[in-house]
């Protein structure tokens, strides 16, 4: 049994990998976590390692958070190096384990990370999927805006919609008051569900903090990386993940591009995906909607999300 924490060296700074594999020869899957500077390696390699039996699972704390906070320029802070960084990560997996192609999967900005990787760099990547998917940043933030006003109002929540109308709506999907003004939205989303339907309406501590203290997988170091890389990755990086309309951009891909997607996420709307999903071309693709999911359907339908995980890519590891 492999179980390895280490320092990978990406575009010159030193950032924490974690693997784990029951079989060396086993595909490898790469994570890609959201944010950006969100690392989630906790639900990656405390709750998802049943799919040790079919992958080697590689969890990434991307240039900025968690342990690869220390010593990040701000200014490399680009999604150009983020996406250069991802693509060097993924050469040394395949050099490491002997692949010629590994699989990938993002959420979130995750999923905006590895889209752009397999438009980018898809040579060594042998499919890749998205859930939470990203598809336009200033249409993204405004559609969210209005569904959680529209909450708020429908509830009667005048403290909420108070806010809601103090903040504004975002201006090209960036809101006043940058970060503080992004998490004032979020945080009243997630009351109305529009994060998860799992356990119903949550709050931010119970759906991200909660989960990361319970789970004994960072260090005193590493929490301390993540708390101080949220707010610098996402106030540095998210002007210009704001700006990425991937209708314009993104719509033909060399690798096999797969959507796993909640069909109630008002985080990044569902809505947006499916013109655009009918735009893109690429040597196979599939839209998989989970009726009963907000953002992470990994989390709100696991069994089903695995299985169909499992299905995509164990069937393209056969033919490699």
């Amino acid at each position: 049994m492999l179980d390895e924490k280490l320092q990978v060296t990406l575009g010159g700074l030193k950032q924490t990998v974690h693997i784990k594999s029951r079989d060396e020869k086993n595909p490898v899957l790469l994570f890609l976590h959201g944010g950006p500077g969100v690392t989630n390696r906790h639900s990656v390699m405390t709750t998802n390692d049943d799919l040790l039996d079919d992958f080697t699972i590689v969890a990434w704390d991307q240039r900025g958070t968690g342990g690869s906070y220390f010593g990040c320029d701000e200014s490399t802070l680009t999604i150009d190096r983020l996406t250069k960084d991802a693509k060097e990560l993924v050469a040394y997996l395949c050099e490491r384990f002997g692949k010629e192609k590994i699989f990938a999967i993002g959420g979130s900005w995750g999923s905006l990370l590895g889209t752009n990787l397999i438009k980018c760099y898809p040579e060594k990547i042998a499919a890749f999927i998205g859930f939470g998917q990203f598809v336009d940043g200033a249409k993204n933030e405004e559609l969210s805006y209005n569904f959680t006003l529209a909450e708020a109002k429908a509830a009667g929540d005048e403290k909420s919609v108070k806010k809601l109308e103090k903040l504004g709506a975002p201006q090209n999907g960036v809101y006043a008051g940058g970060f503080k003004g992004m998490m004032t939205q979020r945080n009243i989303m997630m009351k109305f569900g529009g994060y998860s339907k799992h356990e119903g309406k949550q709050s931010y501590l119970d759906a991200m903090i909660k989960p990361i203290l319970k789970s004994h997988e960072y260090t005193i170091k590493e929490l301390y990386g993540y708390v101080k890389g949220y707010k610098f990755v996402l106030t540095k990086m998210w002007p210009e993940v704001a700006a990425v309309n991937f209708n314009e951009t993104h719509t033909k891909f060399e690798v096999p591009f797969f959507i796993l997607d909640g069909t109630q996420d008002k985080n990044t709307p569902a809505e947006l995906v499916g013109e655009w999903f009918e735009k893109i071309t690429a040597p196979e693709k599939e839209l998989v909607w989970f009726e009963n999911s907000g953002h992470n359907p990994l989390f709100d339908e696991p069994e089903k999300f695995k299985s169909i995980m499992k299905e995509k890519f164990l069937a393209i590891a056969k033919k490699m």
